[in-house]
């Protein structure tokens, strides 16, 4: 399909800097294809929803993968650079996305400490040294590091900096207070360059809520990558090149969901990134099988969905893979007409914004 059928106007005031406090106060958009969208709040979540459903969370948990540094040359001088890292290939390798990426070759040592401060002088205490591995598109690098496993991951913890996208990055600060909102209150697995976002807005008091409505909670855990805030340079969907996240979803998991739809319930996805892993799971009839490993599934519309019969997610940028994604789910007309509304009536957007609970729209008919 055309990228541009995608694409929208969004005010600039429109892209919320800040989450809602408390984080479960923020506005619900109901979205039925055929029925006018439906304002409500993320607190009526229970309510809209029905006991026997299951609402499958993503509890990845967000590290400090931007990483400041020094590239290095035998008798050259040293230059400044950043690394996103987006994906873990080995205990002691990353893939990542560096700027500038032009100025990197494969062979170059870069020796990282804490992201803003002097990267030079801290590296040089801490030892936390990658070489340049392989070079990709994009500004993508391979980078081998001198530690490995848990060592690896507490050099990254101490040395890293959150990776706030670029949207908000790029007009304020990174603060402490964000260290707690850009982080779920579930959050368990730590391997995610960036938010499970729809969770967000979900509390202690509303999770209570939700067990008291009889509505059933899962987790699956799917790693996400800064590929994320990739924008879509294609003109068609067809030549985008999606990047692989790392994800599981466990037997009894797996087996739990498959019994709560066969007693009519219906598996209720908390964003995007469970909704990739539950479908990247699923076979042809709808049955949800264990998974561990990558996926790099890419939804657009005419797909057919196999295991969310509802979605739970924030609003997407124009021209995303993720605009694209719930525009398959509920229908590019339906979703277009929906964030019109939501430009209408002042919903906040992206990460920190406001969220929608999308129902799916009904398959198209056979041909008799």
């Amino acid at each position: 399909m055309r990228v541009d059928l995608f694409d929208f106007d969004l005010p600039e005031e429109r892209i919320a800097l800040r989450p809602a406090s408390p984080r479960d106060a923020s506005r619900l958009l109901v979205v039925r294809p055929g029925e006018p969208p439906l304002d409500r709040g993320v607190r009526d979540l229970p309510d809209l929803l029905a006991p026997g459903d299951v609402l499958v969370f993503n509890d990845t948990r967000v590290i400090p993968a931007r990483l400041a540094g020094i590239r290095h040359r035998p008798g050259g001088t040293g230059q400044r650079c950043e690394a996103m890292l987006h994906l873990r290939e080995a205990p002691d390798r990353w893939l990542a996305f560096a700027r500038p990426a032009k100025r990197l070759a494969v062979g170059d040592r870069i020796r990282f400490g804490p992201a803003g401060e002097g990267a030079g002088e801290v590296c040089g205490m801490t030892g936390l040294t990658a070489t340049v591995e392989a070079k990709g598109e994009g500004g993508e690098v391979s980078l081998r590091f001198d530690l490995a496993g848990p060592a690896l991951d507490e050099a990254i913890m101490a040395q890293g900096a959150l990776p706030l996208p670029p949207y908000i990055a790029g007009k304020r600060a990174t603060d402490a207070q964000d260290t707690t909102d850009y982080q779920t209150v579930y959050a368990r697995e730590p391997g995610a360059v960036a938010a499970p976002t729809a969770g967000l807005h979900f509390s202690d008091s509303l999770l209570a809520a939700v067990d008291r409505a009889g509505i059933g909670r899962a987790h699956v855990t799917l790693h996400v990558g800064a590929g994320t805030f990739l924008p879509v340079k294609a003109d068609d969907t067809e030549h985008h090149r999606m990047h692989a996240e790392i994800g599981t979803l466990d037997a009894a998991t797996a087996e739990r969901l498959n019994a709560a739809r066969a007693e009519g319930g219906r598996v209720v996805a908390v964003g995007t990134t469970a909704l990739r892993l539950l479908e990247s799971a699923a076979e042809p009839d709808g049955t949800i099988r264990p998974f561990t490993g990558a996926t790099d599934i890419f939804i657009t519309p005419g797909y057919r969905f196999r295991a969310v019969d509802a979605l739970v997610t924030n609003f997407h940028l124009p021209r995303s893979t993720l605009f694209m994604l719930v525009s398959a789910f509920s229908g590019l007309d339906t979703m277009r007409a929906a964030y019109a509304h939501a430009i209408r009536e002042s919903y906040r957007f992206y990460s920190y914004g406001d969220a929608s609970l999308l129902f799916p729209a009904p398959p198209p008919l056979r041909e008799p």
